[in-house]
């Protein structure tokens, strides 16, 4: 079975009716339920989706996510090993391509076999993308 990783960007999408990606996550994340995939994310993205929740009408929603994740075993950390990576990463690329949070979930989908993310714009490949590409050169 295949895993994708659910990423904050794609699910604030998914749950803000406002957000200029809304549309787009909705349709990725219908086409994801309806395939058998293994979803992971990390309890950093939880907690980032937390705080940009906090004052929102879908923060209960990060909670209840947050629950049937944990409930399935499906909510995996980086090791301190790969914090410090992420942390390196973060350190040498420029301003803007990825917080850290990101690179910490980059150093995870490696670990995991991980090739795809639910992000901001649907489903996408983010081995292939500009920004983890740059960390991989950095963190090796």
């Amino acid at each position: 079975m295949t895993s994708i990783f659910l990423d904050t960007v794609g699910l604030i999408a998914l749950w803000d009716s406002s957000d200029q990606w809304h549309v787009p996550a909705k349709l990725a994340y219908t086409k994801l339920a309806s395939t058998v995939r293994k979803i992971v994310t990390t309890h950093y993205v939880l907690l980032e989706c937390g705080n940009a929740s906090a004052r929102r009408m879908y923060r209960n929603d990060v909670y209840e996510l947050r629950a049937v994740l944990l409930s399935e075993g499906l909510v995996c950390d980086p090791t301190l090993q790969e914090i410090e990576a992420a942390w390196e990463a973060y350190r040498c690329t420029t301003f803007g391509p990825a917080g850290i949070v990101d690179y910490l979930s980059f150093e995870v989908m490696r670990r995991l076999g991980i090739r795809e993310a639910f992000t901001m714009i649907g489903i996408s490949n983010l081995l292939a993308s500009p920004v983890y590409s740059s960390f991989r050169h950095h963190s090796i």
